[in-house]
C-alpha cells in the first residue's frame, strides 16, 4: 500500500468532476481532487505522471463462476439454452479438483484485474466429494493477486432425483451445507468497510435448492450479517418451473423464503414484470446485469432503464466464462452500454451509464458504499488506460473512447492504494505457466 502521499498527476481524463489534474491517494484512500489550475494541498505528495491514462473508478464484477474458465466454448454445451446448457455442463464440472479450481479461480481474476476490474465476486456452488474447501482455495488465489473479492459460498441440494437439474454427485444436504457456510464465515468474512476478503451466502437458483434450505439461508445471512445471492428470471423455462413446483412466479417464490429485503442481490434479472421491479425497488434488492451470458444463451436482456427508474440499483457481472467465455469487465461494459441502447434508445443510455453500472451500481449490489467512485474518503481503488491502440486512433472525447471503441485491457490498476497491474502486466504472475496449468486442468476434465 502508498504510505505516503500519491498524486496521479494529469490524466487525460478521468471520470470525476472537479479532478482535471489528478486524484490523491494515501494511506489506501483517495483524500483530495486536484481541479483544473491547481496543485495539490496535500503536503509532500510524490507524483505519477498520468499524462497517457484514462483514469475510471475500478470496476466491480458482481457475478461470476470462476470454476467455470475450466469449460469454455465445450463442444457438448454450444447453441443450447439454459437448461440444456448446464445439463450438459454438470458431469464435466463434476470432475472438478482442488488443483483445477485453484488454477480457474487465478485465471478468472487474474483476467478481471487485467481489464480493470478491482472487485470481484464469484459463485461457486458445484461441490462434489473432496472439493469442501473451493472457497478457501479462492481466498487464497485473490490474496496472492491483490484484488477485492465478495466470495459467495454457493449450495445445490436439489438434485435429478428429487426434480432438478444437478447431478447427484455435485449437491450435498442442508446441514453440511449451513455448517459449511458458517465456518466458511468465520474463517474469511471480514465486515470492515475496507476488507479485502467477504463471505456472503448464494443457494444457486429455485431449480436446485429445496424451499427449506433458502429458508435456512436466509437465517443465517441475517444472523450473521452477511449478504445473499441467487440467479433469479434469468429465463422463461425458470418461470415455467417456479409456477409447476411452487405455484407462483420465482420473486412470489423468494418472497415467501424471506428474501425480499435490502441484502439481497440478484443475477440475471431478465424476465420481470412492471410490478415486480416496482417491488423489488421498496425492498431495496439490487439485480446484476449479465449482458454476453444473456446474449449468448440468447435468455433475452435486464430491462437496467425501466429498475433505475423504479429506483433500484444495478450493477454489471461478466458471468461464468462457460456462458460468457471471457471474463472481461471493461468489454462487458461496452456490451451493456450496446444492448440497452438499442432497447432504450440513444437518449436514454450514454457511456458514463454503462461505466456507472460497473462502478457505482455494482458497488451497491454488494453493500460497498466506500468503493465505485472517485472522491475524497472512498477506497484507492482505481484504473488507468492508455489510448495509444489503432483503436483510439482519432478519438476525441478519451473517456467516452474507453466504451464506444472498446477497450479490453488496463495499464495499471491500483487497490486500496496498492499497485496491482503495472505496464499492462501483474506483478510476480508467471502468465506462460498459468497457461500451461490451465490447458492442462481443462483437458483432464474433458477426459
Amino acid at each position: 500500500m502508498i504510505v505516503s502521499p500519491l498524486w496521479l498527476k494529469d490524466p487525460l481524463a478521468i471520470l470525476a468532476d472537479g479532478a482535471e489534474r489528478g486524484v490523491v491517494v494515501q494511506d489506501g484512500r483517495i483524500v483530495e481532487l486536484v481541479p483544473a489550475g491547481h496543485e495539490p494541498a496535500t503536503a509532500g505528495a510524490q507524483t505519477f505522471d498520468a499524462g497517457n491514462h484514462v483514469v475510471i473508478p475500478g470496476l466491480i464484477n458482481t457475478h461470476h463462476h470462476f470454476y467455470q474458465t475450466l469449460t469454455r466454448a465445450t463442444p457438448a454445451s454450444l447453441d443450447k439454452i439454459l437448461f440444456g446448457w448446464l445439463t450438459s455442463l454438470y458431469p464435466i464440472w463434476a470432475r472438478l479438483t482442488p488443483e483445477a479450481v485453484d488454477s480457474a479461480a487465478t485465471v478468472a481474476m487474474a483476467e478481471l484485474l487485467l481489464s480493470g476490474c478491482t472487485t470481484t465476486t464469484d459463485h461457486h456452488y458445484v461441490f462434489p466429494t473432496g472439493l469442501e474447501d473451493a472457497i478457501d482455495i479462492e481466498v487464497a488465489a485473490a490474496k496472492r493477486l491483490g484484488i477485492r473479492a465478495v466470495l459467495t459460498r454457493g449450495s445445490m441440494n436439489l438434485s435429478q432425483r428429487d426434480g432438478g437439474l444437478p447431478p447427484d454427485s455435485v449437491v450435498q444436504d442442508e446441514d453440511t451445507i449451513l455448517a459449511q457456510s458458517a465456518a466458511l464465515i468465520d474463517r474469511h468474512h471480514d465486515p470492515a468497510e475496507g476488507a479485502l476478503i467477504q463471505i456472503a451466502l448464494a443457494p444457486c437458483s429455485p431449480f436446485s435448492v429445496t424451499t427449506s434450505l433458502m429458508r435456512a439461508t436466509a437465517d443465517l445471512a441475517a444472523y450473521r450479517n452477511v449478504r445473499l445471492h441467487t440467479h433469479l428470471a434469468e429465463t422463461e423455462d425458470e418461470t415455467e418451473f417456479c409456477l409447476a413446483r411452487f405455484g407462483c412466479r420465482p420473486l412470489d417464490y423468494l418472497e415467501q423464503v424471506g428474501w425480499l429485503h435490502d441484502r439481497t442481490w440478484l443475477a440475471h434479472g431478465v424476465h420481470f414484470d412492471a410490478g415486480e421491479i416496482a417491488r423489488m425497488a421498496r425492498a431495496g434488492v439490487t439485480v446484476t446485469h449479465c449482458p454476453c451470458s444473456n446474449q449468448i444463451l440468447a435468455s433475452g436482456h435486464c430491462p437496467v432503464c425501466d429498475m433505475e427508474a423504479a429506483g433500484m440499483r444495478v450493477g454489471l457481472g461478466v458471468d461464468g466464462s462457460a456462458s460468457n467465455n471471457a471474463s472481461n469487465l471493461m468489454q462487458e461494459v461496452r456490451a451493456a452500454f450496446l444492448l440497452q441502447r438499442l432497447r432504450y434508445g440513444v437518449e436514454k443510455v450514454s457511456h458514463k451509464d454503462a461505466l456507472r453500472w460497473a462502478t457505482e451500481g455494482s458497488a451497491a449490489c454488494i453493500g460497498r458504499p466506500k468503493l465505485g467512485r472517485i472522491a475524497p474518503g472512498m477506497a484507492a481503488d482505481l484504473a488507468l488506460f492508455r489510448v495509444d491502440e489503432l483503436r483510439f486512433a482519432g478519438a476525441r472525447d478519451k473517456l467516452a473512447a474507453l466504451v464506444l471503441a472498446g477497450a479490453h485491457r488496463a495499464d495499471r490498476v491500483m487497490v486500496g492504494g496498492r499497485w496491482v497491474v503495472e505496464d499492462g502486466a501483474i506483478p510476480g504472475l508467471d502468465l506462460p505457466a498459468l497457461l500451461h496449468r490451465q490447458e492442462a486442468a481443462s483437458s483432464a476434465l474433458h477426459r
